[in-house]
């Protein structure tokens, strides 16, 4: 793979991993579109360790303060603090998307060669963000948050494994109808990916090097590593501003345009 489609990918999975477009649908349909080949799991590994860097290292002082809230609550068996209660909310939201990818693994990866599934699924996550900005009371700070708000919210994410679905947009959307602030949603959602993540990418490096670990395209790979987290950096300092004073319509409708171009070119070819 030459380091100019490693770049445009990195770009690509950085930029739609965070905003609510769908990084998986996005990866599937624009080389399906472009008749490019499949990048290997290798390259799949490290663009998607990126924009676990990215979101590290942005929400880097959040991320020490819930370790330590939820460190002193294991102590104490108490969580007092409004970290350690989100710490634990966290944990709670990521069991969904652990036993959805488990059991429906098969599933999920026969998805990713049916490209009109896909772009049927961005027509499904354009319909669940502009239902989210129609009947969401916007009215809930993160602290307020209880288990069953992280529990909505962690099968959202479940679910977003499959391509076409966002994760940002199932997520936020999901948080917007449970009543939090839309920059409440918004954060929760790129705190709570950080595990899920880190997961994704450690079993995705573990497949690579079980199929043989191929390390021929070096600066390939890490040029798409630095564009996935310079853009993915990027896309949650976008986001964060931009959700405190505009709605998510706009990228309801940009991905139903997306989801219609490719179930037209799905008929056609």
């Amino acid at each position: 793979m030459s380091v100019l489609r490693a770049i445009l990918l990195g770009l690509l999975q950085g930029f739609t991993e965070f905003l609510p477009v769908s990084s998986s649908g996005h990866l599937t349909l624009i080389p399906w579109f472009l008749h490019w080949e499949d990048p290997g799991l290798t390259f799949d590994a490290l663009v998607h360790l990126g924009t676990l860097v990215a979101i590290v290292f942005y929400f880097w002082a959040d991320i020490l303060a819930l370790l330590r809230a939820w460190w002193d609550s294991l102590r104490t068996r108490q969580a007092k603090t409004t970290e350690a209660r989100l710490a634990w909310l966290i944990i709670l939201s990521a069991i969904p998307a652990g036993l959805l990818g488990f059991f429906l693994e098969d599933f999920f990866e026969q998805l990713f060669a049916a490209p009109l599934a896909v772009s049927i699924l961005l027509l499904v996550t354009g319909g669940l963000i502009w239902i989210s900005e129609r009947l969401g009371r916007r009215v809930m700070p993160l602290a307020q948050m209880g288990w069953r708000d992280a529990l909505s919210i962690g099968v959202a994410q479940g679910f977003a494994i499959a391509p076409g679905i966002s994760r940002s947009g199932a997520t936020i959307s999901a948080g917007l109808l449970r009543g939090l602030e839309r920059d409440a949603a918004a954060r929760f959602s790129f705190l709570m990916v950080i595990p899920v993540i880190a997961g994704a990418a450690g079993f995705q490096m573990l497949d690579a090097v079980s199929a043989g670990l191929s390390l021929a395209d070096g600066l390939s790979l890490v040029a798409g590593f630095m564009a996935a987290l310079v853009s993915g950096y990027v896309a949650i300092r976008f986001l964060l501003g931009y959700v405190r004073q505009h709605s998510l319509r706009p990228f309801a409708y940009y991905v139903w345009a997306v989801g219609l171009l490719g179930i037209a070119l799905s008929v056609l070819r």
